[in-house]
Parts: C-alpha cells; structure tokens; sequence
C-alpha cells in the first residue's frame, strides 16, 4: 500500500511521442519515495503511444489539473514527444509561471532544450541529451557534461540512461538526501 511522505506533489506530463523510460522511471522513483507522483497527459486521452510505439496509461487529463497543487513540474523527453509539450501553450504558461517564482522544475533528455528556449535557463547549469545541447549552449546555458545537473531549482538530465539518478534528484529536493539515498540504495543505483 502506498503511503505518502510528504504532501509535496510531482507533476508529470506525458505526451504522444515521448521517452517512456524517462516519465516512467521517474513515477517509479517518486512511488518508492513516497511522494504522490500524477501522471497527467495533455492530450484529451489518458492513453499514450511512445516514440517506441509502447501504450501505457496515465492518472489525469492537463484539464483535469490545478498546477498549483503541485510542487514541482516534470518534462520526459523523447521526440517528437519534446515537440508536443512544447506546443502546449497550457503547460507552457505554467512552467514560466513556476520559473518566475522560482518553483521547482525538471527536464530530461531534449525536454530541457524547452527550457532554454523559453530563457529560463540563462546563465544555469544544465544539461540535456547530447543531440540538443547546441540549443542550450545557444540561449546562455552553462552547458555541463553531467548525467544530471541541478542548479537551484532546475533539475535537467541526459536521458533514458540517466533517469533513475535524475528521479533521485527530485527525491532529493522535495523530501531530502535520506530518503534520496534510502531509494538509490533500493534500486540498485551505482
């Protein structure tokens, strides 16, 4: 039975055509966390084809939402799921709205290139799959190497490769390193 640790809540959103590995893992992580983790589409369906052709299911439609329940927003990457949260002028509005008060985000893969070229990442550290780092490096990031960097209250990562260790760090900034290092401890992290 899940039991909740907090009553910090993620934010994770789906689109067609995302990395399914880096939404899902990151559910996962929250799960053994013990933080309430939504899995919201932006679509009008609950149902979700990755760019792997995989079908899954999520908890909640973007309309169903209030983003201020939320203590942090989560982007997967994936392509052309990057492109479709992208183009959500809804989602979109909330993660400038959560930028200029300084609320958590995380993105994963090309999902930070979002962030970037919306300019919330000027002069942070960030990284994101290697593919799209030319977009960071090009709106001002400090463009970093790292499987997953964080710099204040962005957190951004490489891919499907480093999503585990990118879930741990949103562990990490809602609930604290015990609980971060009490799951990678659970999963196996190296």
């Amino acid at each position: 039975m899940f039991i909740p640790c907090t009553d910090k809540k993620v934010a994770l959103f789906f689109a067609d055509g995302c990395e399914e590995i880096e939404g899902l893992s990151v559910a996962d992580v929250m799960y053994r966390a013990g933080i309430v983790c939504d899995k919201i589409s932006i679509s009008d369906s609950l149902k979700i084809t990755s760019s792997h052709q995989i079908t899954f299911f999520v908890d909640k439609l973007l309309s169903q939402i209030s983003f201020d329940e939320y203590a942090i927003l989560v982007l997967p990457g994936g392509m052309p799921g990057t492109t479709n949260l992208e183009a959500c002028e809804t989602l979109m509005q909330a993660v400038d709205s959560f930028a200029a008060s300084h609320r958590p985000l995380a993105a994963i893969c090309a999902a930070p290139s979002i962030f970037a070229k919306r300019g919330i990442l000027q002069g942070k550290r960030a990284t994101s799959n290697p593919g799209f780092q030319h977009v960071l490096s090009e709106q001002g990031v400090q463009l970093v190497q790292d499987p997953v960097s964080v710099d204040g209250s962005f957190i951004t990562s490489q891919g499907a490769g480093s999503a585990l260790a990118f879930g741990i760090e949103i562990v990490r900034l809602l609930v604290g390193n015990e609980v971060a290092q009490k799951v990678a401890q659970g999963v196996v992290l190296q």
